[in-house]
């Protein structure tokens, strides 16, 4: 995974630590202290009569300082202890800091510095009660978040995790391509088992097995995922080419519905795109123009995509697993009809085409 990739981290409550709102209620009153010492500094060199005036007001911007760091981190306090992907001493950091402006404050305006005494509240150890009540609340909150979160994305943990990750990888490596959005409707034609070749034509079938008539689907765009292995053929016995997303292709198109912001607009912004990522200065121009024409293949990284599993993904799956295990086990009883799938009409087996590849080649053959 990338260094950079986006990783959700989880608050972790330890032994010890003050609560957050013990954290929350210490620096709002380190901050309150802050303040009136900033304001009663102010106030002296308001009333001031005599020849002080210059320390008076270094007295003031000091403690005018200090009591804005204070509410600084005051509020940063209140924010983190709101924020789930925080750690847990993030709140207690910030009521520490806040804590120490204040003692400044109070130091620099000369007054008594009652500041420090807030300190001891944030020392305090938590009893075994206190921890107890503190990590069922913490089990608790996690819990309704998760449930919060599996509502609105019909994913668990894991899954999430790996559509952040995918969605990563698509804004980082779906520009790289070259594509447009025709070169995805080619491919969600392919996914769909109905994408053809045919006298030189491309085609989408209206129904799987009937290789005959249906949209056309653009010759040139075909051609070249083809030509750079985003796409398979297998051959019919009458000789019609059925193409398919290979491997490569079919993570490309993942990618790319993650991130269609990456696609270029027109085939020619595609091809400046290209061509700015081959141009090199000790490169004939017509060399550079021809690895522009050609579609670049998915990068490495990218192909660590792994589709996420939804709930309902997961529960069907379980569900068939315990049927198939059943049956494996000899749970079948006379008499029971046990429900199964109608069987897929019959049709010819495809032949997988064998194509003769030159040493090192990077695109496939012609498909006619």
């Amino acid at each position: 995974m990338p260094e950079n990739a986006p990783v959700v981290q989880h608050q972790v409550a330890h032994p010890g630590d003050p609560s957050p709102q013990t954290c929350i209620q210490v620096a709002r009153q380190a901050a309150l202290l802050a303040v009136t010492a900033a304001d009663d500094a102010m106030t002296a060199l308001c009333h001031n009569r005599s020849g002080a005036a210059a320390r008076l007001e270094a007295v003031m911007h000091a403690t005018h300082k200090e009591a804005v760091e204070a509410e600084k981190w005051a509020d940063r306090a209140e924010q983190y202890a709101d924020d789930p992907t925080m750690p847990s001493s993030a709140p207690s950091y910030c009521a520490r800091t806040a804590v120490d402006h204040a003692v400044r404050a109070q130091s620099a305006s000369g007054a008594e510095t009652t500041a420090a005494d807030l300190r001891a509240e944030l020392e305090r150890k938590l009893t075994a009660a206190e921890y107890a009540e503190r990590e069922t609340e913490r089990r608790r909150e996690e819990a309704e978040r998760e449930a919060e979160e599996r509502a609105a994305t019909g994913m668990d943990q894991e899954n999430r995790d790996r559509a952040a990750r995918n969605r990563y990888l698509a804004e980082g490596h779906v520009a790289a391509l070259g594509w447009t959005t025709g070169h995805v409707r080619v491919l969600e034609a392919a996914e769909s088992g109905r994408l053809y070749w045919r006298d030189g034509r491309a085609r989408q079938a209206a129904q799987t097995g009937v290789w005959n008539g249906g949209r056309r689907i653009s010759r040139e765009r075909t051609q070249d995922l083809f030509a750079a292995r985003f796409l398979v053929a297998v051959r019919q016995d009458d000789s019609t080419r059925v193409l398919t997303p290979s491997p490569m292709g079919q993570v490309a198109l993942e990618l790319a519905r993650l991130h269609p912001a990456g696609l270029h607009e027109t085939d020619r912004a595609a091809y400046e795109a290209r061509f700015a990522r081959v141009r090199r200065h000790h490169k004939r121009r017509d060399d550079q123009k021809a690895a522009a024409r050609v579609l670049p293949p998915l990068d490495s990284i990218a192909r660590m995509y792994r589709k996420p599993v939804t709930l309902t993904e997961q529960r069907t799956r379980a569900e068939r697993d315990a049927v198939d295990q059943w049956e494996g086990e000899g749970g079948y009883c006379p008499g029971i009809q046990i429900a199964r799938p109608a069987a897929a009409p019959a049709t010819s087996t495809p032949v997988r085409i064998i194509l003769p590849l030159h040493r090192n080649a990077a695109v496939q053959p012609a498909l006619w």
